[in-house]
């Protein structure tokens, strides 16, 4: 199980680095809570309240120390598994095969006693491909999904009778993520190790709905970041990806973002990508 791998780091498992230098989009902070709106704002108020600047960074090739990674540790790793799911666009065949798949992954790599899949997203760069609704577009912006309080809110929002029991003991939200179709040459992920993020880089960010005001991670530079990708995922592989974890002595957040790849200039394989979001018990 992933979690079991604390022997090892990244950083003494490496005898090399090779990757690539490439631009990630950080927020510019300037003490003020940051918002942004996620949809068309009232008259007169703009978008997002706060400037992002691109930073030229290191980006280190994952797949030579990729067995080193653990997701307790660095917040991420790459795992094979193949999907027995032929169409990845068809909401019937998730719900029914590829969420219980993605179920009996998560519980097999962290060791968890309950696994509670609660969306999915697709991104893409077709646009509508096979008639599918609204795919979105890969997030350009360093970002973590959750924060200390919209992780437990998650709980309550979807478990509301077992949220308060539920919240007494450890419990995560994790990501997985999978190309829909490979190899994966345009928009990789960029990960952020966990480790090397410092809590000055972690910046609490409203997300403004009509209805409702969530919370993410805004994520700052800070050289002392270390960056990690996995160069031509392929379909059958996976990225686990935490997005919170009660436990402090865990890895409780992962900074994650889109980037353009140098090495695909030009790509000829276009952004496909599915990743589901669970609520992971212990």
């Amino acid at each position: 199980m992933l979690q079991q791998k604390s022997g090892t780091s990244v950083q003494s498992a490496e005898s090399s680095r090779t990757g690539v230098e490439a631009e990630l989009s950080f927020i510019l902070a300037d003490g003020r809570k940051p918002f942004s709106h996620q949809y068309d704002p009232p008259p007169g108020q703009p978008v997002r309240s706060h400037q992002y600047e691109n930073r030229r960074v290191f980006i280190q090739d994952g797949r030579p120390v990729a067995d080193a990674f653990a997701i307790d540790r660095e917040g991420f790793a790459l795992v094979p598994h193949a999907t027995q799911v032929a169409d990845l666009y068809d909401e019937a065949e998730l719900r029914e095969h590829y969420y219980p798949e993605t179920e009996a992954l998560l519980k097999a790599e962290t060791g968890a006693s309950k696994v509670l899949i609660f969306d999915h997203t697709i991104r893409t760069s077709h646009q509508r491909p096979r008639g599918v609704g609204l795919p979105r577009e890969a997030v350009l912006r360093v970002h973590n999904d959750y924060t200390l309080k919209s992780g437990p809110q998650r709980v309550r929002d979807l478990l509301p009778k077992e949220a308060e029991a539920r919240l007494q003991k450890r419990f995560a939200i994790v990501n997985v993520w999978r190309p829909i179709v490979g190899p994966l040459q345009q928009f990789p992920l960029a990960l952020g190790d966990a480790a090397s993020l410092a809590a000055d880089d972690i910046i609490a960010t409203d997300l403004i709905y009509p209805d409702r005001v969530g919370e993410i991670y805004s994520i700052a530079h800070n050289p002392a970041q270390r960056w990690f990708y996995f160069p031509e995922m392929r379909r059958d592989e996976v990225v686990l990806l935490k997005t919170y974890d009660s436990d402090p002595a865990r890895a409780r957040f992962s900074a994650h973002s889109a980037f353009a790849d140098p090495n695909f200039p030009d790509p000829k394989v276009l952004r496909e990508s599915i990743e589901i979001r669970a609520l992971v018990f212990w």
